[in-house]
């Protein structure tokens, strides 16, 4: 066996030890013992990514394991991208995790265990269950890229989503909203599921063949209709998943209501499936297609780029913040591969690759600023018992690491130099702006929308995560239960350190990773299969209009000489000008309003105003103003209560009334079932009879 099948199964392997751990042993131990394991499947699947990566590509067949037709499972570079870095953020969930099943502070238990025995960590039988879901919606999604059959790979993908609802719905005891959240999730994902299903068979029954190599065999044989309903019914069902807009209406419930680390495998691992099954099916199976495919997933990742980070702008529960997040980087993915396959359709090969590798490697950069971010909002909802920015703040003090580390977190996030998703991001902009010369007319139209629309969700997110990591971080206190804050365990702190490092890996050493993205991009980019441009020489960066490259590690270095200089100079003035003036201490006029209190400070729902006032017409915010009079008289006003919401409006628009035409249907409905079981007969037969003539009229 390959190093690469030898490490995919020490990874498989792993996760199931550790997922029998989770349901045998006693709470202590268990917590450890899941930890490890998964941890060491992990790494494991660290190692079988890089290997496929580095070449070293691997198949097997278990004509055993599933009826039929077996369990066929192939690892080429490509597959090897995508499970490296799930294996990557499982490791980091994996030690969190061990920290973060203990409980909390006494009076909110929210590290997944509640005194009744609830929850992820707790004695009873749902917490072992719960525990034990964690490797093996691990495994499901390592089985997801290593499928090379439709049948295999639906297996694996409906395991990867019962996992996940099992693990969202894990606090429902606790809290309503988990329960809500897990019944969209369960609806959204399934129904994705079904038209996966419908254009995966429809491809398979077409090709003669249910294996990936028949399929893609048999796909330049292929009318253009049959294959455009199976692009279309592949891409509805894989955007579902990634959460593009108007499919992602599951996303900002069930990512904030999941325990933090189950959080951080679905926003960086899981979404990422979505973006593997449209470019495995549309760039590599089907091999491409006509124009207008690649134009609907742009236009669909350019309106998810901005909707979510609009709605991220004005959030403010932490996880949803980062849940909308999650949105906008999906977005940005899918405007390179969207880019990818437009330019590979006109013939502009060169940058269809270089558009595939920035999308590729924002992948990875996502997947590594993502898994930080909702950690360390983990380690602050362990250590207040909120989400409410509004009602934190004065976190520095009482939680340093956890707030240096958000704050990489915050600064990768932002797509600002030194931070790994500006290389990403900047590269993306450099094979967007570069298809302007050779992509004709309709590149001339669509390109310089998309550089804006990346630019401009640039801009916001800078927003976004200033207002996050200011308010909730670097504000006063603004309730007891942030001013009791306390740091989070070792493990938990571990774990965040751990992402936080190679995210400053991927910011300032880009390079080691260009050999395997040029690979993984051979698979899928149409045309000469070889990346050039920007990340064909290791660690530097092309900068469009200047004679020079400029490594990412040198701009770091220079940024960080700028700011040791600055404060140097700074403080050398300060103490020049104390020894030329007698130093004591006074109260300083404060304007006759006294000291300085929380209620002077920013919100984060004051903060984000402004820009809620520009998108007004897209964000449509709701107000309500509640006065309430005195007892003895309607004249006189004894409290007003104010209240602003800005609800999901894809949601309200386009799910309400859908949902409520379907609940007008069940009602209707209701009398068609009386009991009869005569009734009940008919109705089968009827149907039966119904689908034979069809299937006769269509033969």
């Amino acid at each position: 066996m390959s190093l690469t099948g030898a490490a995919f199964a020490v990874a498989m392997g792993g996760n199931a030890l550790a997922a029998v751990a989770g349901t045998t042993l006693p709470r202590r131990p268990r917590r450890l013992a899941t930890g490890v394991g998964m941890g060491a499947a992990g790494v494991a699947a660290v190692v079988a990514g890089a290997a496929a990566m580095a070449g070293r590509s691997w198949g097997v067949w278990l004509p055993d394991v599933l009826p039929l037709a077996g369990v066929r499972l192939a690892v080429d570079p490509l597959s090897g991208l995508f499970l490296a870095v799930t294996g990557a953020v499982a490791l980091c969930a994996a030690v969190y995790g061990v920290g973060y099943a203990r409980p909390g502070p006494a009076g909110h238990d929210l590290a997944g265990h509640d005194p009744a025995g609830h929850g992820s960590g707790g004695h009873g039988l749902e917490g072992r269950i719960a525990q034990a879901m964690v490797p093996l919606f691990v495994a499901a999604m390592l089985l997801v890229p290593a499928a090379a059959s439709v049948s295999t790979f639906l297996v694996a993908w409906e395991l990867m989503a019962l996992a996940s609802l099992l693990l969202v719905v894990a606090e429902h005891r606790r809290r309503a909203a988990v329960a809500e959240a897990g019944l969209w999730y369960a609806v959204m994902t399934h129904l994705g599921l079904v038209v996966i299903l419908a254009g995966l068979a429809g491809f398979a029954a077409v090709a003669h063949g249910e294996t990936f190599a028949a399929m893609r065999a048999a796909s330049p044989g292929l009318s253009p209709a049959v294959r455009g309903v199976v692009f279309v019914a592949t891409f509805a069902g894989f955007a579902s998943k990634a959460g593009i807009v108007p499919l992602h209406v599951w996303l900002p419930r069930a990512h904030p209501e999941a325990p933090s680390h189950v959080s951080a495998l679905m926003s960086a691992a899981m979404v990422n499936m979505g973006v593997y099954g449209i470019v495995r099916v549309g760039l590599d199976l089907l091999g491409g297609g006509p124009a207008w495919w690649w134009l609907l997933v742009l236009a669909a990742g350019a309106v998810s780029a901005l909707y979510g980070i609009l709605q991220a702008a004005v959030a403010t529960d932490i996880k949803r913040l980062l849940a909308y997040s999650t949105c906008e980087n999906m977005g940005l993915v899918l405007i390179g591969v969207g880019a990818c396959g437009f330019l590979g359709s006109s013939g502009a090969r060169v940058l269809a690759a270089l558009a595939l590798t920035a999308a590729l490697l924002h992948v990875v950069n996502h997947a590594g600023f993502k898994t930080l971010l909702f950690l360390a909002a983990g380690s602050v909802l362990h250590a207040t018992g909120t989400r409410d920015l509004d009602a934190l703040g004065g976190l520095r003090s009482p939680m340093p690491a956890t707030t240096a580390l958000f704050g990489v977190g915050a600064l990768m996030a932002s797509a600002l130099p030194p931070g790994n998703g500006f290389v990403s991001e900047w590269l993306l902009l450099q094979s967007l702006i570069h298809a302007l010369p050779s992509g004709g007319t309709l590149a001339a139209v669509t390109m310089p929308v998309a550089v804006a629309v990346v630019a401009l969700s640039a801009g916001l997110a800078i927003a976004t995560f200033v207002k996050a990591f200011g308010v909730g971080f670097l504000a006063r206190p603004r309730t007891p239960a942030a001013e009791r804050a306390h740091e989070s365990p070792a493990t938990m702190v571990t774990g965040m350190v751990v992402a936080a490092v190679c995210c400053v890996g991927l910011a300032l050493v880009p390079g080691p990773v260009a050999d395997g993205l040029s690979r993984a991009v051979a698979v899928a980019a149409p045309g000469p299969k070889a990346v050039t441009g920007p990340m064909a020489d290791a660690g530097t960066l092309h900068v469009a209009g200047l004679p020079s490259t400029m490594s990412p590690l040198v701009i770091a270095g220079a940024l960080l000489v700028a700011v040791v200089a600055l404060v140097a100079a700074l403080r050398g003035a300060a103490s020049r000008r104390a020894q030329r003036l007698a130093r004591r201490r006074a109260r300083l006029w404060d304007c006759g309003a006294g000291p300085m209190s929380a209620r002077t400070e920013y919100t984060a729902t004051s903060f984000a105003e402004p820009l809620q006032r520009v998108f007004d017409d897209v964000l449509a915010p709701e107000t309500d103003v509640d006065v309430t009079p005195v007892a003895e008289s309607a004249y006189l006003v004894d409290s007003v209560t104010y209240r602003a919401r800005v609800a999901d409006r894809v949601e309200h628009r386009l799910y309400e009334p859908v949902i409520a035409a379907v609940a007008w249907a069940g009602r209707a409905a209701r009398p068609l079932a009386n009991g009869s079981v005569h009734r009940y007969v008919g109705y089968g037969f009827s149907a039966f009879t119904g689908v034979l003539i069809a299937l006769a009229v269509l033969r």
